[in-house]
């Protein structure tokens, strides 16, 4: 499916409040990123105003994870606050205008009121691995969106990628094999494994 037949869709969904509740789910290294910062582009250069709004802002930080013993597996679903992130997701459904966390990788920390959902924004379009997700907190999402999208990538390819993200990161072929096997791929199969049925599947 291309960006404009998507588009599209996304355009012609039924809407419940203030905007358009778009999710767009997967797995690590699905290309989630990717995909919504071009349909986001997309939706602008048609007229409408889009944002694309992280979930990775609501990761817990490493002064928590690590005395729990979480830090080695963070990125799993319970190394977020998910309860923060539910709540943030019904503010935009139904506020004017909204601030929210981003993800700095380089800090490898969330910094807060990075980010903006404006007055204007009529389309708010939500990426992250847990948006279709069924388990406790996390499910509470599915009734909120408009219309979701799934990225379905085969699992070789998600671990070929996973490996070269670690890879591109500095670290040598054996300990990025050791990063992706230990946490990252892991994290993916939960996601395959616990997914909410999508409107759309690409």
């Amino acid at each position: 499916m291309s960006i404009q037949d998507l588009g599209a869709r996304l355009i012609a969904a039924p809407q419940k409040g203030r905007r358009k509740m778009v999710a767009l789910a997967g797995a690590p290294a699905s290309g989630k990123s990717t995909l919504a910062e071009g349909l986001v582009q997309h939706l602008r250069d048609e007229g409408h105003s889009a944002q694309v709004v992280p979930m990775d802002g609501f990761h817990l930080d490493n002064v928590i994870l690590e005395p729990r013993g979480d830090l080695a597996v963070k990125g799993a679903h319970w190394t977020f606050d998910a309860e923060g992130f539910v709540h943030l997701v019904k503010r935009v459904q139904t506020e004017d205008q909204v601030y929210f966390p981003t993800f700095d990788r380089g800090l490898d920390k969330a910094v807060a009121g990075s980010g903006l959902i404006d007055r204007d924004c009529e389309i708010a379009v939500f990426e992250g691995n847990y948006l279709l997700f069924d388990v406790p907190v996390w499910r509470d999402l599915k009734p909120i969106w408009d219309i979701s999208i799934r990225l379905d990538v085969p699992f070789d390819v998600l671990e070929r990628r996973l490996v070269q993200r670690w890879l591109d990161h500095g670290l040598t072929q054996e300990a990025a094999m050791a990063r992706a096997l230990g946490n990252d791929i892991p994290n993916a199969q939960s996601v395959i494994d616990f997914a909410l049925p999508a409107d759309i599947v690409v």
